[in-house]
């Protein structure tokens, strides 16, 4: 998952400002929302503007950056810069992603900013999969109405050139609906749906058999194509008895 990290820098020293600022603009998954010479105006534009990630001096006047960091809200996050390396274990106390001693070359502040990406990438993440996971419904457009789809009743989609078919229990006939399976698929909840083949998603737990690499859900044989077998191969083995 590709996410974007909102970013202030700050720090009471113009040079090391400008220089976290050109490494910031060189990493393309941060975005600089300010530069701040003191924690004091960092703080007053986050009461205004969520951040994700402070590049922050420590050994400030009026409020250091280790006093700062304790007044920030648990989802931003930190990475202490600082010419002093007496303040390591201090920054981690306080659950800084990382800590650069100044002076810091540009491989050394990717190497921190990459840890910052990995830690949203998994949060935001898993955020995106508890909200898709909580999804009971979708509504889709179908001859000129917006239909209240039940997931639980899904049995399969079914791609067809710029249109969906959705397969649904006890329903002889599909629902039609213009839509990609691509958008769809980014749309369902992971746990219950799996793409297993360019023109076919279908429901887990509506499988009825599975047979060489073939699935079939009520009497309909859907192959699984070798680019989803890896995935489906592993669904199938966590969830075996035989495993």
């Amino acid at each position: 998952m590709s996410v974007k990290i909102s970013c202030v820098i700050v720090d009471d020293e113009p040079m090391a400002l400008n220089l976290v600022e050109n490494y910031v603009k060189k990493t393309p998954f941060l975005i600089l929302k300010k530069k701040c010479n003191s924690a004091i105006e960092a703080m007053e534009f986050i009461k205004n503007e969520p951040i994700d990630l402070l590049f922050l001096d420590i050994q400030m006047p009026d409020l250091t950056g280790i006093e700062f960091s304790k007044m920030l809200p648990k989802e931003t996050r930190i990475i202490f810069t600082t010419a002093f390396d007496q303040y390591a274990l201090e920054g981690f106390k306080v659950e800084a992603l990382d800590y650069l001693l100044k002076p810091f070359d540009y491989a050394e502040f990717l190497t921190a900013a990459n840890k910052a990406n990995t830690w949203f990438e998994l949060v935001k993440g898993k955020k995106s999969r508890m909200i898709s996971e909580a999804k009971e419904f979708l509504f889709v457009k179908s001859e000129y109405k917006q239909l209240r789809i039940k997931l639980a009743d899904v049995l399969y989609f079914e791609g067809l050139k710029d249109y969906i078919k959705i397969w649904l229990r006890d329903n002889p006939k599909p629902v039609l609906t213009l839509m990609s399976l691509k958008s769809l698929e980014e749309e369902l909840p992971e746990t219950h749906f799996m793409r297993v083949h360019r023109s076919y998603i279908v429901s887990l737990k509506n499988i009825d058999i599975i047979e060489r690499s073939q699935i079939i859900i009520n009497k309909q044989r859907i192959t699984v194509s070798e680019q989803y077998k890896p995935k489906f191969l592993a669904f199938i083995n966590t969830n075996s008895l035989n495993s």
